[in-house]
């Protein structure tokens, strides 16, 4: 397709002191086979090299530009701040995170799925992060699934096809109608915005690897995995989302279910002791969605957890006698190989 007749995609890459990884995510952006795209790139305020790698971009290609924030903004604020910029005439747009990069047939997968059906808002793909192929996709080679299913099997299948913000393409409509975007108080506002979006769209996905996503420690992805911010996240989704899109009875055993989980989640942690920062996370998300922080049933989830911890103890030194057995048998036959040890014959010696 010419570019001229090809949606054109407003690409958009928030950034905060990512100078290390900055130039790769831009290269995998002028890279793509897709040509109708421009990208603007939203400095946060950034203290090392950033500002002067992107200016150094925005010389080698006009269609790349660079807007620095007159003051700091927390990262979902500032992810905010970027898609409010994208260009009035695109019909698409794409965040991609600094510290990671597309394929480079992202762009042109993404709008040939998405053009397939006006219904379609979100398109989604598979992702690398770090080296294990992510996210759970539509059985190929489908690519198109109503948008109100797509949630009802994330919520009662643990389904989740929605990747993070760098493997998803977004119609600009719908961006542009839903200011803020992204829920500012949600670590996983990318997931709140699937969700709330699929209530009046379709969702598109294309069975391919098309973004990379970095791991990181000090990452806001690492933070979510430290902290296993998502299992709260469930919760909050199916509080706030759950009663258009489940009959009572599914939204009550969801709810049910993932409060049982999270709770044994949360007593494995008593176990390990965990510090106040964790604590007071969860304590806070659970008290503002009104469920309450329920000591009894903490109690009764660490009593369970004890419980199959010692249920599973006899499998455990089971397990470690076979391992010295086996550890002994290697050991002997290294020493002898297939033959047999000679044994002393005490009516000759």
């Amino acid at each position: 397709m010419n570019r001229e007749l090809q949606p054109l995609v407003s690409v958009v890459v928030p950034l905060y002191n990512c100078g290390e990884f900055l130039a790769e995510c831009l290269e995998s952006i002028l890279a793509q086979t897709y040509e109708n795209w421009d990208c603007l790139i939203v400095d946060n305020c950034s203290t090392d090299n950033s500002a002067e790698i992107a200016q150094a971009f925005c010389l080698r290609d006009k269609r790349v530009r660079l807007h620095r924030n007159a003051q700091f903004l927390k990262a979902v604020p500032n992810f905010n701040n970027a898609l409010r910029q994208i260009t009035p005439q695109s019909k698409y747009c794409k965040i991609v995170f600094a510290d990671d990069w597309l394929f480079p047939s992202c762009l042109k997968e993404m709008v040939n799925v998405a053009e397939q059906r006006a219904s379609i808002g979100i398109v989604g793909a598979y992702a690398l992060q770090g080296r294990v192929v992510a996210w759970a996709g539509l059985p190929y080679p489908s690519n198109y699934i109503p948008g109100r299913e797509v949630v009802r099997q994330f919520f009662l299948e643990d389904i989740y096809a929605f990747g993070t913000a760098t493997s998803l393409l977004y119609r600009s409509d719908l961006v542009r109608s839903n200011d803020p975007f992204y829920n500012e108080s949600n670590l996983h506002s990318d997931t709140e915005a699937c969700v709330a979006l699929l209530r009046t769209c379709d969702f598109g996905f294309v069975n391919q690897v098309l973004a990379y996503t970095r791991m990181r420690p000090s990452s806001l992805t690492s933070f979510t995995a430290e902290m296993n911010t998502s299992l709260v996240g469930r919760i909050y989704e199916l509080v706030k989302y759950g009663p258009e899109y489940l009959s009572p009875d599914e939204l009550r055993f969801c709810l049910e279910n993932k409060t049982r989980l999270y709770y044994r989640y949360l007593a494995r942690n008593l176990v390990r002791r965990r510090g106040k920062k964790f604590w007071k996370y969860h304590k806070e998300k659970l008290i503002g969605m009104g469920l309450g922080w329920n000591r009894l049933y903490l109690l009764k989830a660490l009593l369970i957890e004890l419980f199959a911890a010692f249920a599973n103890l006899g499998d455990s030194l089971d397990w470690l006698l076979r391992r010295r057995k086996l550890r002994r048998e290697d050991e002997f036959l290294k020493r002898y190989g297939e033959k047999v040890p000679p044994v002393s014959n005490h009516r000759n010696a």
